[in-house]
């Protein structure tokens, strides 16, 4: 196929069937905050998500998966945050990183982790745990906190350090089965997407094939050994599959809070036409100029916060397409601009939230107010380290300027 083009299977039908089950997410976010008190979204939900084949989005078609372009990937996931963004949280952070182990695992590796259902895996990208060689394999051990889409998962993808000097990364994948969850996300511990299943884990001691991990650094900004492709380029034909995530990582977190923006202009528009003005009780908020204005310029925020996270995942799917036509890399400065681009999106986005919730009344601060929960979500995704558009800024200009990034030795 030319240019790298991959055929759209039904995209269309796939983002309304994502937008079809808002009413049932929205009901279990609502209802005795169930999803949060839980702290991740019900069984029911989640059979819901595997009969619409939203696990397999990401995962090639060899393994009975979609291989679904990212922007669609996207686009739906956002449909279903626009629901309730921690739900989307967790599903994001689930169905997302079969295109990982699709680019950079072999074909062996993926025969055997993708097998013949779902690959349903957190990534926890900090190395807070270890990867000893042992006879078999590798060794896993450590305590992981923040492992997104765990409490449905198959399997956990872990970075971890291996003891050597000097030290090195991998990123192993360890069976669900070997992994023990604990009781710290949902309810009152955390600030806000109390339904994206962040629970820390722990793994003591799993012993895991040598080729169920493969070098960390190979997942980042370095053009080194793009030459040739990745092991998903060469297995599936996909340029898709080269696997840079610097770009994508980034857009599952920003189709987080483009969703919460939308969900936030939904409430927004639900209180408008419900209530009336302080000022003059006869007067509808739907009437006042007051709440249109802040409304208008919420609708346009969230409109421009979706194009540039689509534009973005449109931008990576391009410079594949130019490796696969004429062999051209992917560079550390493409990544860090693709990156920092995405970044723009999220702010606008949790700007959009953050704008309504102020504007919408006193009341919306009390415990139980949908946009107080929206105002939360965006709060968690704004202290993700990967969120922090200053700091990324700067390493951005550092390489289209020529100079080393600073960033994992970029």
């Amino acid at each position: 196929m030319p240019d790298g083009v991959t055929l759209i299977p039904d995209a269309e039908a796939l983002i309304a069937r994502a937008a079809a089950l808002r009413p049932q997410i929205r009901a279990e976010a609502a209802e005795a905050a169930e999803a949060a008190e839980r702290g991740c979204y019900s069984p029911a939900l989640h059979q819901a998500f595997r009969d619409a084949g939203f696990y397999r989005l990401t995962q090639p078609r060899r393994f009975g998966g979609t291989e679904l372009p990212l922007p669609v990937f996207y686009k739906i996931m956002l449909e279903i945050a626009r629901g309730d963004p921690g739900t989307g949280w967790c599903l994001a952070l689930g169905a997302s990183h079969g295109f990982v182990l699709a680019s950079h695992y072999e074909e062996q590796a993926q025969v055997e982790l993708f097998g013949d259902g779902e690959f349903i895996a957190p990534h926890r990208a900090q190395p807070l745990g270890a990867a000893t060689p042992v006879a078999d394999g590798w060794r896993i051990e450590g305590r992981w906190n923040y492992c997104s889409g765990i409490p449905y998962a198959t399997h956990v993808m872990l970075t971890a350090r291996v003891p050597e000097d000097p030290p090195r990364l991998v990123l192993a994948v360890v069976p669900r089965a070997a992994v023990t969850v604990l009781p710290d996300w949902g309810g009152e511990r955390v600030l806000g997407m109390r339904a994206s299943g962040s629970n820390s884990i722990e793994v003591a001691g799993a012993v895991i094939p040598a080729h169920h991990a493969v070098p960390f650094h190979a997942l980042f900004g370095s053009p080194a050994g793009m030459e040739d492709g990745t092991p998903g380029t060469r297995l599936h034909g996909n340029p898709m599959y080269l696997g840079r995530l610097m770009g994508p990582y980034h857009a599952t977190l920003v189709s987080m809070a483009v969703g919460a923006a939308w969900a936030a202009i939904d409430e927004y528009e639900r209180l408008a036409l419900s209530g009336y003005t302080p000022l003059d009780p006869t007067l509808l908020k739907a009437d006042w100029v007051e709440v249109q204005r802040p409304l208008g310029l919420a609708i346009a925020g969230a409109e421009a916060a979706e194009a540039i996270l689509l534009a973005g995942a449109q931008r990576y799917m391009d410079l594949c397409a130019r490796w696969a036509r004429d062999g051209t890399p992917i560079s550390v400065e493409d990544n860090f601009r693709l990156w920092t681009m995405i970044q723009q999106g999220g702010r606008m986005a949790s700007e959009v939230v953050e704008d309504l919730f102020h504007r919408g009344g006193a009341f919306n601060t009390k415990s139980g107010s949908t946009l107080l929960r929206y105002f939360g979500d965006v709060q968690m995704y704004r202290t993700h380290s990967s969120a922090q558009y200053e700091e990324f800024a700067t390493y951005a200009a550092r390489a289209h300027l020529g100079r080393p990034t600073g960033f994992r030795g970029l």
